[in-house]
C-alpha cells in the first residue's frame, strides 16, 4: 500500500501539545459541541468541538496511474493524537500515529517504519503541513487566518469564499452560509506549481453530535499542474463526543528504519 496515497486519504478523512505514548495506550475525552468561529472579515464558520472522533470506512485512491481500494480506521483525540490504519482483505498494511511534534508510520507490507517530524508529511503531500492543519482537515474545520493575514471574502452562491496568504502558500476556503461547515479547502503554492484540494460532501449527523459531518471527502494533490494523487474516502460509521479511545502503536522487532521519503 502506497504510504503517500494512504496518508493523503487520511487527510480526507491537517492548543495543548500533550504527547501520546507510541506504545498501546488510551485517552478519555469530553463532550461534543459546535464552535462558532467569527473572524474580523465577517466569516461565520461552525467548527467541531468534540474531543474525540472514531470512524471507519472505505477509501479509493489513485497514484501514478495505479488505483487501489482499502478499508481505513481513523481515531482523533483533539490536540493530542491522530491514529490511522489502512488494510486490505482484513490485513493491516499501514498504521500511523501523529502527535503535535512527531510522525510515526509503520509499513507492515515492506517491514519498515518512519519516525520523524512533519517534514515527512510535507514532502508526501507536496505542501507544508502541521499537526493543527492535519487535524482541521480531517475534521473538516475552517482555518482562521493567522495574525497579519488579511482575508478576502466573496459570496459564491450559498457559500463564502475566503482567501488569504500564509507564505509561501495561499489558502482558499468555501464555507456554507447556511450551516457554517467547510465545503472545500485548497492549499496552493504557485511558485512550485503544487496544490492540495479537499472537498467535503454527504453531510450527516454522526453518532454523538447534531453538527453535520462530511461522510464523503475527495482529495486531489497536484504537482506541476497535473494530478499526482487523488483519493475518495467514504465513512461507513462516525462516532464523536466523550468516551474512551486506544491509540496502539509499536514498531515490530526487525523492521528497518526508512531514511528517505518514498512516494
Amino acid at each position: 500500500m502506497n504510504k503517500a496515497a494512504f496518508l493523503l486519504a487520511g487527510l480526507a478523512l491537517a492548543g495543548c501539545h500533550r504527547a501520546v505514548s507510541t506504545k498501546s495506550g488510551s485517552l478519555t475525552a469530553g463532550t461534543s459541541e459546535a464552535v462558532k468561529v467569527a473572524t474580523p472579515a465577517g466569516v461565520k464558520a461552525t467548527n467541531t468541538n468534540f474531543q474525540y472522533l472514531n470512524g471507519h470506512g472505505k477509501v479509493h485512491f489513485k497514484a501514478k496511474g495505479n488505483e487501489q481500494s482499502a478499508n481505513f480506521a481513523l481515531r482523533i483525540k483533539r490536540d493530542s493524537a491522530i491514529w490511522l490504519s489502512g488494510s486490505l482483505l482484513g490485513i493491516e498494511g499501514v498504521r500511523a500515529l501523529l502527535t503535535p511534534d512527531s510522525v510515526r508510520v509503520v509499513n507492515r507490507l515492506q517491514k519498515n517504519y518512519f519516525a520523524g517530524d512533519y517534514a515527512y508529511l510535507s514532502q508526501l503531500l507536496n505542501v507544508p503541513v502541521t499537526y493543527k492543519q492535519m487535524q482541521d482537515i480531517l475534521l473538516g474545520d475552517y482555518q482562521a487566518a493567522p495574525k497579519g493575514a488579511i482575508p478576502v471574502v466573496k459570496t459564491e452562491g450559498d457559500n463564502q469564499n475566503v482567501t488569504y496568504p500564509v507564505a509561501p502558500l495561499i489558502l482558499e476556503q468555501l464555507v456554507s452560509s447556511t450551516t457554517g461547515r467547510l465545503q472545500q479547502l485548497k492549499v496552493s503554492e504557485s511558485a512550485a506549481q503544487r496544490s492540495l484540494t479537499v472537498g467535503y460532501a454527504d453531510f450527516q449527523k454522526p453518532s454523538g453530535s447534531d453538527l453535520p459531518f462530511a461522510f464523503t471527502t475527495n482529495v486531489l494533490g497536484q504537482q506541476g499542474g497535473t494530478e499526482s494523487t487523488s483519493a475518495t474516502l467514504n465513512y461507513q460509521k462516525v462516532e464523536v463526543g466523550s468516551g474512551h479511545l486506544d491509540f496502539p502503536f509499536s514498531i515490530p522487532k526487525g523492521y528497518s528504519k526508512q531514511a528517505k521519503i518514498k512516494k
